[in-house]
């Protein structure tokens, strides 16, 4: 019985982690990583730019909110880019920026609408600061290297219109644009179900919108007064950001 040598075994197994190593560790060239990160940060822009201009600010009218969203856009690619280069995990980062989605400021609450397209903005960066655009290639060969993938930018690209096409259509799509309003009504005894379009139609007569509906929140007998978060409709072209930033948090949500 021949046994072999237990050394040329493990010259041999020594040989294979060198190969394995040399082909995993081919890494991109400077002028390579800097075309990968201006591909994303660009096309990232662009698309949150559509989004915020076109989608979001057409309709609410909030500067503040514009930059928000934009800032945190460019920010949150660029350090997923940086931490998948230092192959942090990925749930850590997206952990991270879950946190600062659901942060609600000091000054005020954070509006549905604003929520929502944060998320969006998020999601839309995740994506543009994860997908692969180079492959390997030359593994058959002693010089593996890294070649820009024109199948991963269609699909990169792709995967953007598709959110972009969404939004439109939703926003679009939608042609009575409504908004909320709290109201601290004096006239109690109109409060009543059966005097539900007595007090529509004043209201409308105080307010000088056509009012969709209306819900009865906390009433005071002592002052002779009620909270009413009354739902109108907006004209085209119109915003309403007031009644977003001055609303009582108690009766509104």
């Amino acid at each position: 019985m021949i046994i072999p040598d237990l050394q040329d075994g493990f010259d041999l197994a020594d040989e294979n982690v060198i190969d394995v190593q040399t082909i995993t560790d081919a890494m991109m060239t400077t002028s390579q990583s800097l075309t990968e990160l201006g591909i994303r940060f660009l096309l990232n822009l662009f698309v949150c730019w559509l989004l915020v201009q076109f989608f979001y600010y057409r309709k609410s009218r909030r500067r503040d909110y514009y930059f928000t969203f934009m800032v945190f856009s460019s920010a949150m690619l660029l350090l997923l880019y940086m931490m998948g280069n230092a192959e942090v995990g990925v749930g850590l980062t997206l952990g991270l920026f879950a946190i600062f989605g659901v942060i609600r400021y000091r000054t005020e609450t954070v509006p549905i609408r604003e929520m929502t397209y944060l998320f969006i903005i998020i999601a839309v960066a995740a994506v543009n600061g994860l997908s692969p655009l180079y492959k390997l290639v030359g593994m058959a060969t002693d010089a593996p290297h890294y070649e820009l993938s024109a199948g991963s930018l269609a699909v990169l690209s792709v995967s953007n219109l598709l959110v972009l096409g969404l939004v439109c259509a939703l926003e679009c799509g939608s042609r009575r644009q409504t908004a909320t309003r709290l109201v601290l009504y004096d006239r109690i005894e109109l409060i009543v179900p059966d005097r539900r379009a007595e007090l529509i139609a004043d209201l409308e007569q105080r307010i000088g919108e056509k009012v969709e509906s209306v819900e009865i929140g906390h009433v005071d007998f002592l002052r002779d007064a009620a909270y009413i978060k009354v739902r109108y409709i907006l004209q085209k072209g119109e915003s309403s950001t007031i009644g977003e930033l001055t609303k009582a948090r108690d009766f509104a949500q």
